[in-house]
């Protein structure tokens, strides 16, 4: 009985192949098409749990269906999803770990303090990072050369919130002559207050601000804060929240019967949560943020929301699902772009980036020699009937704004 050995694939026989095929595996472009059919492996490292789970779980829902949308139209993304716990210091390993497992990019991390400790892991392993959202200034004044940041830093927050606040001033014929400050202590509230102290008399703001007051955001009782706040007898609350701490806020406004003009923040989160709706109910509403926002006239951030409707029906749409489709979508577009996975070539590509088709307000998506995406806009978002609607600019607004707000006992 004839008995055959096993072919083997020797060079001259895979010359031929290519040859008859037509194919010339020298070539760059062949290379190139073959690197880009491997996934772009994405590590994901947010606080799904801590302090910050809240916002963590809700940035982890927009990564997620961005990968779905993505890959359905031609992408080819693969998460890797770590929790930092709300921890810089878990930030940090789990930033490591993902890299040692094999992840070509990272992107986080909502909070900037553990944002920073991601970037440094990041420049000493030379692997590329996207923020998806972290307001401190600081990250991209560091000389990182492999971080890219699609979120508005702490002054350009202010600087359009803060004239944000004029534009709604004018819509309601009604302007207030002084302000209280309340503000987280944490590095965003921090950076925000420094912003906001520096960038105010230059935006030209009618009030006065008669008092700046200091909370740590993981404190149970704000009820000192809040007696001094309406000590100061000013004509505007302004605000820079997380989401507990507002809660807190608002429940020992109404138990003191604080009543100002208006709630505003001049662009936190906090006010826009879903936690914050459910606890206070009525309490909730005419509280109004100017923050970067969805862009309701945008195909694909129609097609987010939709899908995001069917997939999460019982959960709040904002920006942290925004940016978080959009950091992914950032990835993508560098990999397909590069045709690689490796560092470089993705670096490469990011630079380049020019994204015209997005979700949120504002013009393409491009980074400056620093990794900032600085074409950034902002949206009045006020609290009306539990949920958060656009009042201005009026090119995108739903609705009016209502200010001032009414008293918290002339509420239905």
């Amino acid at each position: 009985m004839a008995t055959h050995k096993p072919q083997t694939l020797s060079r001259r026989r895979v010359l031929h192949a290519a040859a008859v095929g037509g194919i010339v595996l020298g070539s760059p472009a062949v290379l190139r098409l073959a690197r880009a059919a491997e996934p772009l492996k994405i590590g994901v490292l947010l606080p799904r749990s801590g302090f910050f789970a809240t916002a963590g779980q809700a940035c982890q829902r927009g990564c997620d269906l961005a990968a779905q949308i993505l890959n359905a139209q031609g992408y080819s993304v693969q998460l890797m999803n770590a929790d930092f716990e709300s921890s810089a210091d878990i930030a940090r390993t789990q930033a490591e770990k993902l890299i040692r497992e094999g992840a070509n990019i990272l992107i986080g991390c909502f909070e900037s303090g553990a944002t920073n400790a991601m970037a440094q892991v990041c420049e000493q392993r030379g692997i590329p990072c996207i923020v998806n959202i972290g307001a401190d200034p600081k990250i991209t004044e560091q000389g990182y050369k492999f971080l890219f940041r699609n979120f508005p830093t702490s002054p350009m927050l202010v600087t359009n919130g803060l004239k944000a606040m004029g534009d709604l001033f004018a819509a309601s014929g009604t302007t207030p002559k002084t302000a209280v400050l309340m503000h987280a202590n944490d590095t965003f509230g921090q950076s925000m207050l420094g912003a906001i102290t520096a960038l105010g008399p230059k935006v030209g703001l009618p009030f006065t601000i008669v008092d700046t007051i200091a909370y740590d955001p993981k404190a149970r009782d704000l009820s000192i804060e809040v007696t001094k706040a309406k000590a100061a007898h000013a004509d505007l609350h302004m605000v820079v929240t997380r989401s507990t701490d507002a809660i807190l806020m608002i429940r020992e406004m109404v138990k003191q019967k604080y009543e100002p003009m208006g709630i505003v923040s001049p662009g936190s989160p906090g006010m826009y949560d879903g936690q914050f709706f459910k606890t206070l109910g009525k309490y909730s509403d005419y509280c109004i943020t100017n923050i970067a926002w969805m862009n309701p006239k945008q195909e694909l951030e129609n097609m987010l929301a939709a899908e995001y409707a069917k997939a999460y029906p019982n959960e709040d749409y904002e920006l942290n699902i925004g940016f978080s489709f959009e950091a992914i979508l950032i990835a993508a577009d560098a990999h397909k772009r590069a045709g690689a996975t490796a560092s470089s070539a993705l670096v490469e590509a990011l630079r380049a980036t020019n994204i015209g088709k997005r979700v949120m307000i504002g013009g393409a998506i491009k980074f400056d020699e620093k990794g900032q995406n600085v074409d950034q806009a902002v949206a009045a978002v006020q609290n009306r009937d539990g949920k958060a609607v656009v009042i201005l600019p009026t090119d995108v607004a739903v609705t009016k704004p209502v200010f001032p707000m009414p008293g918290w006992q002339q509420r239905t």
